[in-house]
């Protein structure tokens, strides 16, 4: 007997005396789909283990901490009160927070929009161009983002300070470019670190475009900018949008590069968020106050996380 004899028809169905609209409501319970096992779930016991000692108790404890006066050394080390919004109050009003807050916003858009452009136009670059310079371009990028923090920061550092190599190659040998434009070094370091990254992910993407489409925007008539601006650039958009997060968050979080180079300065004019938590916790041993600082930008990354699920599920409907 064929496996089509063995199929029942609507007829012996339940219900087959009333019309059926949708045939997928005859079958909503599939027979092939086995049954949820609940010992399974033994298995995450030491990854829900380790998520919990290792995050989840630390970042309630930072939380908590925040609203705390505690400090790290001296009598309010050992014997500190709960201050409720105290902290908040002050933060409120601290101009170098806010300062703080201003040069996080102009590193972290400068960083992620440089990412980007440079990051795309290397990935173009290394699909049109020949097997020696993609090796060599490509080598590069990824050397400099798989760099350490550290290498990356003493590398800018020596070429951006008086005497360095920005300053050699221009001709203008007593320049410090370090100190003049602290940001804006700082931010090209934290590009220079972060394309590689980009250029892998959106060099993936470009690649998994339909030439069918581009060949047929080609036989229409369009010119090689329409065709990346119409055709290729939007069906990139959701790899840029996930880039673009991704690089958001790791710029916010990008302490070390910074401390290496500037600690901050001169005087505060690279002074983001990560160096003034710092700072307030093991420069000032203010630590209940530092810890809130670092609370609010847990809070922007979240935020930023919810805005890209919500932004995301809206593009599916």
């Amino acid at each position: 007997m064929s496996m089509i004899s063995e199929i029942p028809s609507l007829s012996d169905r339940p219900g087959s005396d009333q019309p059926v609209d949708d045939v997928s409501t005859v079958w909503a319970t599939r027979r092939d789909r086995e049954p949820f096992q609940w010992s399974s779930l033994l298995l995450l016991v030491p990854a829900l283990l380790l998520l919990g000692v290792f995050f989840l108790v630390p970042a309630i404890y930072s939380f908590f901490l925040g609203f705390t006066d505690q400090r790290l050394i001296g009598p309010q080390s050992i014997n500190w009160s709960f201050t409720g919004l105290a902290n908040v109050q002050r933060l409120m009003q601290d101009q170098t927070f806010l300062k703080s807050l201003i040069l996080t916003v102009l590193f972290v858009v400068g960083s992620v929009v440089g990412t980007i452009v440079v990051g795309l136009c290397l990935a173009i670059l290394l699909q049109r161009a020949n097997s020696f310079l993609r090796i060599v371009v490509g080598g590069i990028a990824i050397v400099a983002w798989m760099m350490p923090p550290i290498t990356a920061g003493l590398t800018w550092y020596a070429s951006s300070a008086a005497g360095g190599t920005f300053g050699q190659l221009l001709g203008l040998t007593h320049s410090d470019f370090l100190n003049s434009q602290p940001l804006l070094i700082v931010t090209l370091a934290n590009i220079w670190s972060q394309s590689g990254f980009a250029m892998l992910v959106l060099g993936a993407a470009l690649r998994n475009v339909s030439g069918e489409v581009l060949e047929a925007a080609d036989i229409e008539g369009a010119s090689r900018w329409q065709r990346f601006r119409l055709v290729t650039l939007p069906l990139l958009v959701p790899t840029i949008v996930t880039t673009v997060l991704l690089i958001t968050l790791i710029s916010l979080a990008n302490f070390a590069l910074i401390y290496i180079m500037t600690q901050g300065g001169p005087g505060d004019q690279t002074n983001i968020l990560p160096l003034y938590s710092y700072q307030q916790a093991f420069s000032f041993y203010n630590i209940g106050y530092g810890a809130l600082v670092g609370n609010v930008m847990v809070l922007l990354c979240a935020l930023l996380g919810i805005f890209y699920v919500r932004g995301n599920r809206t593009k599916k409907r």
